[in-house]
C-alpha cells in the first residue's frame, strides 16, 4: 500500500513537473523548434518528444549542472537533428495516384461518325452543301452567306434547314445500319 501512494505521489509530482516546464518554457521551444525545422506540426512533434524526455529523466532536470531551459532547448535540437537524419536516410516517400491513369478513348467511333457526315454530306445538292458550308464551316451569319451566295436570306434559312435535316437523317440511319452489322 505504501509503495502505490509512493508512486501515486511520484506521479502527480512528474505531471507537476512537465506541466510547469510546458508553461514556463513550452513557447521557447516550439520557437526554437519551428525555427530549426521549418513546419510547425513537425515543432510540435518535438516539442512533445522534449517533454516525454523531461518526464522520464527528471533527474537531469534538477542535477544543477546547467540551467534548465538549456537542456530542454539541447534536447529539442537534438531530435529535430535526428528527425532530420532519418528523413535523410530514407528515401523520399511517393504518393500512390488516387486513380489509375485515364485510358485513351478509342477513337473508331469518332472516325465512324465522320465517315458518315462526308457520306452524308455527299448526298446533299450542291446547294445544300455550299449553304452548310457557309453557315457552319466558314462560320458566316445568315446576311453574309445570302450575300456570298447572291440568293435571298431567307432561301438561305430554308436550305440550311432541310440540309441539316437531311443530314440527321442519313447520320441516323447510317448509326443504324452499322450497329445492325456490328450486331
Amino acid at each position: 500500500m505504501a509503495v502505490l501512494r509512493s508512486r501515486n505521489r511520484r506521479r502527480t509530482g512528474d505531471e507537476a513537473l512537465i506541466r510547469s516546464l510546458y508553461e514556463e518554457h513550452g513557447r521557447a521551444l516550439l520557437a526554437y523548434a519551428t525555427r530549426l525545422t521549418g513546419d510547425r506540426g513537425a515543432a510540435e512533434d518535438a516539442v512533445q518528444e522534449t517533454l516525454v524526455r523531461a518526464w522520464r529523466n527528471p533527474d537531469a532536470l534538477v542535477n544543477g549542472k546547467g540551467s534548465v531551459r538549456g537542456w530542454l532547448l539541447t534536447v529539442t535540437r537534438n531530435i529535430v537533428t535526428d528527425q532530420y537524419r532519418a528523413k535523410a536516410a530514407r528515401p523520399t516517400e511517393v504518393g500512390e495516384s488516387a486513380a489509375p491513369p485515364p485510358l485513351q478513348p478509342d477513337h473508331a467511333d469518332a472516325v465512324a461518325d465522320s465517315l458518315l457526315v462526308v457520306e452524308a454530306l455527299d448526298r446533299l445538292s450542291a446547294e445544300h452543301r455550299e449553304v452548310l458550308q457557309e453557315v457552319y464551316l466558314r462560320d458566316r451569319s445568315v446576311a453574309e452567306a445570302a450575300a456570298v451566295l447572291g440568293i435571298p436570306p431567307g432561301t438561305v434559312k430554308s436550305r440550311s434547314h432541310y440540309a441539316l435535316k437531311a443530314l440527321r437523317d442519313a447520320y441516323a440511319s447510317g448509326r443504324t445500319a452499322g450497329k445492325e452489322f456490328a450486331a
